[in-house]
């Protein structure tokens, strides 16, 4: 695989890649979620091999302010409409006109932004690391929670955070290759979530799939609800980051997509 790049309307340039996009195979476009990159969240951890073994071509990208994307540090470089605009382009450039989508915690923010702008361009849509909290409860979106986690990832002596998210999200930022000041400007810069009747209308399948120890996300069934045609899988023993990888999720995505 090579990697490949786009220049965004405000000339953020973007990092994807494609695998077996060639030929009459569906796609599967994934978008990674905050902090990750399109081979952390998806590369290593399996859902390559899950999806091309399924018969599936695949498209991933680093969002902007992750992986070998553009960092910006400014807030206004951010938010879910504009990166959901990074995934149409992406899309475009693979000359891709319509996808199985599928977006993980803040990529599944994303997801539901593209399939509410542009629904003809989304087969079917699957949210994985994103449930009843996108809706209600102590939610990324929510302006006190995202200061809280801004900050932790901007301050300079970490020990004295005491906020057990806030502890998690600052160590996974300082992973190498990662800018934890973009990362603040995007958490900044998290968009508030699409109306419960916004989601009433989408016509695709939907797959909301979270672990049941996810208090990040909260249960999938809530969310799946607002759905015309919304289906849940909760996997046993997982919470946000563990779930991401396991088996159980990828095959349920991967056979949400085939059906």
């Amino acid at each position: 695989m090579t990697t490949e790049f786009i220049t965004a309307a405000d000339g953020v340039k973007i990092a994807w890649e494609r695998l077996g996009v060639a030929g009459d195979a569906p796609l599967a476009v994934l978008v990674h979620g905050f902090g990750s990159s399109r081979g952390q969240n998806w590369k290593s951890t399996g859902w390559y091999s899950t999806l091309t073994e399924a018969g599936f071509a695949i498209v991933a990208m680093d969002l902007r302010g992750h992986g070998m994307s553009d960092k910006p540090r400014d807030p206004a470089s951010y938010g879910h409409e504009r990166m959901a605009g990074d995934v149409s382009a992406v899309m475009d450039a693979a000359g891709a006109a319509r996808a199985f989508l599928c977006g993980y915690s803040m990529g599944g923010f994303i997801a539901l932004r593209l399939a509410a702008a542009h629904s003809g361009r989304v087969a079917k849509l699957a949210l994985a690391g994103v449930g009843a909290h996108y809706l209600h409860g102590p939610r990324i979106a929510d302006p006190a929670s995202r200061d809280t986690l801004a900050e932790a990832l901007e301050t300079d002596d970490p020990s004295t955070l005491t906020d057990k998210r806030a502890i998690m999200f600052r160590a996974f930022a300082e992973q190498p290759g990662k800018d934890r000041f973009a990362l603040a400007a995007c958490m900044r810069a998290m968009s508030p979530r699409l109306p419960n009747e916004t989601l009433a209308q989408f016509t695709q399948a939907v797959l909301v799939v979270c672990g049941d120890r996810d208090d990040i996300s909260g249960n999938p069934d809530e969310l799946a609800a607002q759905f015309r045609h919304g289906s849940a899988v909760t996997v046993a023993d997982r919470d946000h980051m563990s779930a991401v990888g396991d088996r159980r999720t990828r095959n349920a995505v991967a056979e949400f997509f085939r059906r």
